[in-house]
């Protein structure tokens, strides 16, 4: 019987011994934890699923504004755009972006979102495995699978780091995010445990220090955009650890270095809106257009 993991190692080993898939072991623990049914757990992920699909469609196909006005709309834009033309991205990769561009649109405009594992970093994961589970013909249990997967990388980061960018920058939220999506997607793929760990392992090397300055404070801008960088990053990664492509620092050991590089970026560029863009001449001039003031605070 499985009960729980600490971290990527724990993980890997109930893995080997169960003879199981990440998804698998993650579904054990959930139910170790809860005390509730398989079944129950199931059903639970099958309700976050739908809320993401929604998600999506309403962000692809309405002309979606944010609450202040500053995003909207881009979403609909890249599909357009995907759909008419030859991409130099491809269209199954331009899919997965502008999908998690539209949940995070629809977030901006109070719509309805799971956090996965934060609101600012909600379109990636949603936007990767459902946008790989239409192109490769899979079932919606499939994607249900991914998102156990992905769970669990989720866990171990928020457990042995942080998944906030208040904490830790953009590279603990669109990083954790995209870590989950690129373990969720490689199991998804056929990939093994092993493989989705060093899947997970590159997203988050591959932007590490990426700083957290929202524009005027709102989770709008630039989080819609670096959502589509996440989901891109995510993709990419998968496809380098299905091809056999392995992270020299262990999984466990970039989550640890993620968390000790979050600690030491200043405050400034921790969600206060401070610094980066947000401190820009036109963040400031938004600033003062959303809120009607010129002092940030």
């Amino acid at each position: 019987m499985i009960k729980d993991f600490v971290n990527g190692s724990d993980l890997l080993n109930l893995c080997h011994e169960e003879e199981k898939k990440i998804w698998e072991v993650m579904i054990e623990r959930e139910t170790y934890i809860s005390g509730k049914s398989k079944e129950e757990i199931m059903e639970y992920m099958w309700g976050n699923l739908k809320i993401m699909k929604n998600a999506i469609e309403r962000g692809l196909q309405e002309e979606i504004k944010s609450v202040s006005g500053l995003v909207g709309g881009d979403a609909k834009r890249l599909r357009i755009y995907y759909e008419t033309k030859k991409t130099l991205a491809g269209e199954q990769m331009n899919k997965a972006v502008a999908s998690a561009m539209a949940v995070l649109e629809v977030n901006a405009s109070m719509g309805q979102i799971v956090a996965a594992p934060t609101a600012g970093s909600s379109g990636i994961l949603p936007g990767v495995l459902i946008s790989a589970g239409q192109d490769f013909g899979f079932d919606d249990e499939v994607i249900v699978q991914g998102l156990f997967t992905a769970a669990a990388v989720g866990y171990i980061i928020t457990r042995n780091a942080t998944v906030a960018g208040a904490e830790g920058g953009c590279q603990a939220e669109t990083g954790a995010a995209a870590a989950m999506a690129a373990a969720g997607l490689v199991e998804m793929m056929g990939g093994t445990p092993e493989q989705a760990l060093h899947g997970a392992a590159m997203t988050i090397k591959n932007i590490l220090g990426l700083v957290c300055d929202p524009i005027a404070g709102l989770v709008e801008a630039p989080c819609v955009k670096r959502n589509a960088i996440g989901a891109a990053n995510a993709y990419i990664s998968a496809d380098m650890a299905l091809a056999g492509i392995q992270s020299i620092i262990p999984f466990d050991e970039v989550v640890d270095a993620m968390y000790k590089v979050g600690q030491s970026i200043p405050c400034s560029l921790r969600e206060t809106a401070l610094g980066g863009l947000a401190a820009t001449p036109t963040g400031k001039k938004i600033y003062e257009k959303v809120f009607g003031s010129k002092e940030q605070k």
